[in-house]
Parts: structure tokens; C-alpha cells; sequence
């Protein structure tokens, strides 16, 4: 894998300045508040983590970001402007996004994949792609150059040919982020990007991702590894029941109770003290004592015996008796 990545034309903005700006973004589905009111920062040249426990809003909030989902309330700026809800038109701004789930064409080439990533980066159309004049060719040699350069950033230059379905899984992943990687973006999304893999693949995840973000790319992940994000971040944000909770350095986030007490599954509330249960009115019952598992079967009740009847005066007794008459 080399690390460099050639031939960037995305602008760069300056290190450490806004690049995207989430402010009180709220996402409701009917009644059900998935995201509710979360601010986001993240500045150029910048890893921020994005963590919490499954159903969290991680996901939704990304969609959100990305133009998949419009926000209920809210607003969502990239460089100081404001991001259509149409995910094409959030791509040519200039923020890209791998997927949870792995969203590869299987019956094309990796190299066909990095291709579908440039679209947004070429000018010829329909009518150019029928014609194939000279300016389509040379559009066409420009893309695959750019995209052989990206598949040997990520060390998939010597697969270029083969089908992506045939690629082991950590391979599939890399191919996903050289995708996005194509369509040249400043800011890259990516959720839950070790997902599933051995410990040498998250190492290795790792490493590219440190590389893309020496190329002046910042970078925004999910993930549940949290090894691989205290490693890996330069902040964190911790997201429980689509509220942000707490933000702020690895070592912060790791000390704060109310992320332990979240992700153990102790309830919280909205002002960020744990909730305490609220006293009964009546007293409790009286613990009942609880039978041991291993106590055997209860017997079932035996029957009452019958009356005994009264013994039989014996013979001798008789005589005695008539002889006292």
C-alpha cells in the first residue's frame, strides 16, 4: 500500500477550519424521534468518532449527513453552505460514504467499482458515451488511470481484474472505501468500516485510514471497536437514544460515567444525570424466599388413611367376663 494519494483536484481547506457543520439536527419517523437535536462538528484534516450502543441513531444521523434522509429539523453545511437533500448532489460537494452493510457491484471488476466512484467527476454525458469522440476517451483513460492509482493506495492494484465478489471480505472493505475515495471527496464517512474482521484487518483499516487522513481528507467513522477508535480519533462523540451525550478526547469520553452507565444499560436522562427510580407510594412486599433450582419437584400429597377399625375383644376375655356374672 503506498501513501500517497496523487492527482487530489478537491479543494483543501485550511488545517483545523469548519468543514462540516450539523446544527440541532432532529430526524423523526412518525412518532419516533431517531435524532434528536445533535450538533456536529468536524474540521479539515480531523478523525472524529461517532460511537454509542446499537440504536443509538449512529446510522440515521449519518443518512441525514449524506442527503439519504432530510432532516426533520436542522441544517447540515459543508465548507459554509448549506448540503441539498439529494445524495448525487452531497457526492459532488465533496463528501463521500461507505455503508454498514457491504454495497459492492459483485458482478463487476474492482476496477469497474473505483470507476461507478468517479461519476461525479466527469463531464461527459449520455450523448458523449454513445458518440465515443475523443473527448470521451480521454475522459475515460483519465478515470482509470485515477482509479489504478487509488487501487494501489489501498493494495488492490494486483486485483484490479477480478470480480468483486471474489474478494475476501477485508479486501470487499477496502475496495468500498477506494470507491469512495474516487469521487475525490474532503470529508469521508464511513460506518462501522472493521466490522467482522481478524485483528491484522482492523490494524490494517487503520493504517489506510491514518493515510487518507495524511492526505488533508477528514475523516468522520462509526464504529463499535472501541480499541480501534480510541486509537484512531482525535475526538469522540457519544451518541445514546439519538441525543449526543457527551464529546471530546479519547481519554475524556473513556473516564465519563454516563458513557460506562449507557453502554452497561442504566438509564439516563436528557440533562445527562443518571435517572433514579422515583419511591413507591405503597411499602414493597416482602421478598419471598426464592426455591432453590435444584430443589426436587414438590411430592404429591399421599393419601389419608382409612380409620383403623376397633380390635376384637380376645377369647379369654369372654370368659372371664361371663364368669364375673
Amino acid at each position: 500500500m503506498t501513501t500517497t494519494i496523487p492527482h487530489q483536484s478537491a479543494p483543501r481547506d485550511e488545517p483545523g477550519g469548519p468543514l462540516l457543520q450539523a446544527s440541532g439536527v432532529v430526524m423523526r419517523f412518525g412518532g419516533l424521534t431517531a435524532v434528536r437535536d445533535v450538533d456536529l462538528t468536524v474540521n479539515s484534516g480531523e478523525i472524529v468518532g461517532l460511537i454509542g450502543p446499537n440504536g443509538a441513531g449512529k446510522t440515521t444521523f449519518f443518512n441525514c449527513l449524506t442527503g439519504l434522509y432530510v432532516p426533520t429539523e436542522g441544517t447540515v453545511s459543508y465548507r459554509g453552505t448549506v448540503l441539498p437533500p439529494k445524495p448525487h448532489l452531497v457526492t459532488k460537494a465533496g463528501i463521500a460514504r461507505t455503508f454498514q452493510n457491504i454495497r459492492l457491484f459483485a458482478n463487476m471488476t474492482v476496477l469497474e467499482n473505483v470507476l461507478v466512484g468517479r461519476h461525479t467527476r466527469t463531464k461527459e454525458g449520455l450523448i458523449s458515451a454513445i458518440i465515443r469522440g475523443p473527448g470521451y476517451h480521454r475522459a475515460e483513460a483519465t478515470s482509470r488511470a485515477r482509479a489504478m492509482e487509488l487501487l494501489e493506495f489501498t493494495g488492490l492494484a494486483g486485483k484490479a481484474d477480478h470480480l468483486a465478489r471474489n474478494l475476501p471480505y477485508g479486501e470487499q472493505r477496502k475496495l468500498e472505501i477506494a470507491r469512495a475515495l474516487a469521487s475525490e471527496p474532503g470529508l469521508l464517512l464511513l460506518d462501522e468500516p472493521t466490522a467482522g474482521m481478524n485483528p491484522q484487518e482492523t490494524r490494517a483499516t487503520e493504517e489506510l485510514v491514518f493515510a487518507v487522513r495524511d492526505q488533508g481528507v477528514a475523516v468522520l467513522v462509526i464504529e463499535h471497536d472501541m480499541r480501534f477508535i480510541f486509537n484512531l480519533c482525535d475526538r469522540v462523540a457519544v451518541l445514546v437514544q439519538g441525543e449526543k451525550l457527551v464529546e471530546g478526547s479519547s481519554e475524556v469520553v473513556q473516564q465519563d460515567e454516563r458513557v460506562i452507565a449507557a453502554y452497561l444499560g442504566e438509564p439516563f436522562d436528557a440533562g445527562g444525570e443518571q435517572a433514579q427510580p422515583e419511591p413507591s407510594a405503597e411499602p414493597l412486599p416482602e421478598p419471598q424466599p426464592e426455591a432453590s433450582p435444584e430443589a426436587s419437584p414438590e411430592p404429591e400429597p399421599e393419601p389419608e388413611p382409612s380409620p383403623e377399625p376397633s380390635p376384637e375383644p380376645e377369647q379369654g376375655q369372654d370368659e372371664q367376663q361371663e364368669n364375673d356374672k
